[in-house]
């Protein structure tokens, strides 16, 4: 019975590993079209993000210019909007989208939004949690000790718990972020269409992720059950 479990698991862990690598290639291509396509308001990522600020009473968060490709990002802790060079100083749909998406996040930390508020209390945690769990996992795959199966779990409960904690908040961003950029006129009709397409490719990617974690957390499960019946 649980070599046939097993035998599904590794099916749907290749099939969502394979989904994982489509939706990330998905993701660049969408941004890529996108970042070729301007905007009639002509502004930059970082001026969207200050108008946005701006417009939603926030006064305490800075925009700042980050490094890589697609590593944009809010931090509470610093309240810093960090985007990449790409959407810092881009003109497009792609650069206002992202940059509309992090402020998003912003707006989020601003009004207490409470389920970024759980995802930033899982955050030391799940720090401690990713860190334990790559030794723990080699050994779980090696042997077959139920107590170090189980301190796994542990592990992956609280990276999972977190992977699925992000999903509504992402998505919730994009929402807001979206909802702006129409009630502004800034991005409108295609443009904002443009928009939600990349953003949804976006959200795709941490859905992709979640679902492999919760993957691995079942079949972590079901050998925590077979090394207790040996």
């Amino acid at each position: 019975m649980f070599s046939a479990s097993y035998l599904g698991y590794y099916v749907l862990a290749g099939v969502l590993s394979l989904v994982g690598m489509l939706v990330s290639q998905r993701l660049k291509a969408k941004f890529h079209q996108y970042s070729q396509i301007g905007t009639r308001s002509g502004m930059s990522g970082a001026e969207i993000a200050a108008a946005m600020l701006r417009q939603s009473n926030i006064s305490d968060v800075k925009i700042v210019e980050g490094h890589g490709f697609l590593t944009d990002h809010y931090n509470p802790l610093t309240k810093t909007v960090s985007l990449s060079a790409d959407v810092f100083h881009g003109r497009s749909i792609s650069a206002a989208a992202v940059a509309a998406h992090e402020c998003g996040h912003a707006v989020q930390h601003a009004r207490a939004y409470s389920m970024l508020q759980v995802r930033s209390a899982l955050v030391p945690v799940v720090q401690f949690a990713s860190m334990a769990q790559q030794w723990l996992l080699v050994i779980a795959l090696i042997g077959s000790i139920p107590s170090l199966i189980m301190l796994t779990i542990i592990a992956f409960s609280v990276t999972t718990a977190f992977s699925l904690v992000t999903l509504p908040v992402e998505f919730d961003a994009s929402n807001r972020a979206l909802a702006w950029l129409d009630k502004s006129g800034i991005m409108q009709g295609k443009e904002h269409d443009g928009a939600k397409d990349a953003l949804w490719w976006a959200a795709m990617t941490y859905v992709s992720a979640a679902l492999s974690s919760l993957v691995m957390l079942v079949y972590l499960v079901l050998r925590y059950v077979s090394a207790n019946n040996e």
